[in-house]
């Protein structure tokens, strides 16, 4: 087990501390609930510094970029950051990750913790044009600042107009003291913020800065089980949860950021599905009786058959209902649908809806 750069100071601070994707993480604070308001009314800051960071650089970087991911990275400005997926060869996502353009030739690659070795293994596989590959993940952290109060509890602390920066854009500039940080209008809550990378020896620095400049602003640390439940409100794919090796960007409701105007691993199977249709989707879905849904629930028709299994799912705390989302064959995946969630014998009765569930 890995210990991220901060290690001392969330212990210092109380936090619980979990293994979780290889490394001893920050997983709550003060409670979940608690947490999960303060990033949505607030501001909070996530240490997501076990999350991977790849360089790819050269003349070829956007060609294997565009040979390994499922999105069009062409359209790329120096400054753009933009969500994918790597697909693999059986018809499943290796993972989901962010691509940013940070200059002509250079590119950064951000994966989740839990498969940089994979990740890594699978792009330099498919690296045959000599693009230079420098895995940056042991020597970057990356704080996750994170409410509707973010940019004006951290302006004090750059020069760059933080709500001048565009969602899903980034700068590199001052912040805390340190020059050539990246900002970036980017997160997984849904709640708006920067997600700052820097180096691991910055980061002390720029925590106690954050964290003295947000004080005024009710800034508090926030852990891992509170980003779970964020991100499951808005109806963001969590890997290992929702998405898979075995699930295609089709089924997973990923179409969006899978474009068919070049080739890329496994396109011409993916394009064939979504002109075919597939047999299962995820959805997302709400309970009209209470309770709680979890992963690995069985998700029946109204007569108690299997008809699919719940991938996330938790009581969500702003939308104050049971709420969560699973695969189902496809002719259950229209909104509207009633199905029921397996909770030990009973059979709870739900609705899928579209998401996200909190509309902020």
């Amino acid at each position: 087990m890995k210990n991220i750069q901060l290690q001392h100071t969330h212990e210092a601070l109380g936090a619980k501390i979990l293994p979780f994707a290889g490394y001893h993480m920050p997983i709550q604070y003060e409670g979940v609930n608690a947490e999960h308001q303060t990033v949505r009314t607030a501001v909070g800051v996530f240490d997501v510094s076990h999350m991977g960071e790849f360089l790819l650089e050269g003349p070829n970087a956007l060609a294997l970029i565009q040979k390994v991911c499922s999105n069009d990275a062409s359209k790329l400005n120096i400054g753009d950051a933009q969500y994918s997926c790597l697909p693999n060869t059986t018809g499943g996502i290796v993972d989901d990750l962010l691509v940013y353009r940070i200059k002509e030739e250079t590119y950064l690659l951000v994966v989740n913790a839990s498969n940089i070795e994979k990740d890594w293994n699978w792009i330099v596989s498919e690296n045959n044009s000599d693009v230079a590959m420098t895995n940056l993940s042991d020597s970057y952290s990356l704080l996750a600042i994170q409410g509707p109060k973010a940019a004006k509890a951290m302006q004090s602390l750059s020069s760059v107009d933080l709500s001048a920066i565009p969602f899903y854009s980034f700068k590199i500039g001052d912040f805390a003291g340190i020059q050539h940080v990246i900002i970036s209008a980017t997160g997984y809550t849904g709640s708006g913020g920067f997600e700052i990378y820097c180096k691991n020896e910055e980061v002390a620095q720029i925590w106690d800065k954050v964290f003295e400049a947000g004080e005024e602003y009710g800034i508090k640390p926030i852990g891992l089980a509170a980003r779970d439940t964020l991100r499951l409100e808005m109806g963001y794919c969590l890997y290992g949860n929702d998405i898979n090796d075995n699930t295609s960007p089709m089924e997973a409701g990923l179409g969006w950021i899978t474009k068919f105007n070049k080739e890329f691993s496994n396109s011409d199977y993916l394009k064939k599905q979504k002109e075919n249709g597939v047999a299962k989707k995820l959805v997302g879905f709400e309970l009209l009786d209470k309770g709680v849904p979890r992963k690995d629930y069985e998700i029946a028709d109204p007569d108690g058959n299997p008809i699919g299994i719940v991938t996330s799912g938790t009581m969500g705390p702003t939308v104050k209902k049971g709420i969560g989302m699973g695969y189902v064959s496809s002719e259950y995946s229209k909104i509207g649908s009633k199905i029921y969630i397996k909770v030990r014998k009973r059979l709870l009765k739900a609705q899928v809806v579209k998401m996200p569930f909190y509309k902020g």
